[in-house]
């Protein structure tokens, strides 16, 4: 992931394109480094997204709401929108990381 950098501190973090089980601690350690500025997450050139960097991405979500910080996801790609989707969240990207409230039959 590329953090933005000190000329520019509102440059979207550009995520891995591969968000498996490996870039879990990565991901965490990222975010956790630009805790306490605005969040915007790009998403365009991820091409996996797993349950792991997943989780990450929602527990950041939860640090940035109760730090009162904006947390935005852009330009999801199709795979991290679908695979998103399939594990319950087919609004991570579109209004921001929710999780989806009802449960589809």
């Amino acid at each position: 992931m590329t953090t933005p950098s000190e000329d520019n501190p509102t440059a979207p973090l550009v995520l891995a394109d591969s968000l498996d089980l490996t870039a879990a601690a990565p991901l965490a350690a990222e975010l956790l480094a630009a805790r306490g500025k605005p969040a915007i997450l790009d998403a365009s050139g991820v091409q996996r997204l797993g349950a792991q960097c997943l989780q990450v991405l929602l527990a950041a979500r939860a640090l940035w709401s109760s730090d009162g910080q904006p947390w935005r996801v852009v330009d999801p790609s199709p795979e991290f929108a679908d695979a998103a989707a399939l594990m319950g969240c087919p609004d991570l990207g579109v209004s921001g990381l929710a999780l989806a409230t009802a449960v589809q039959d």
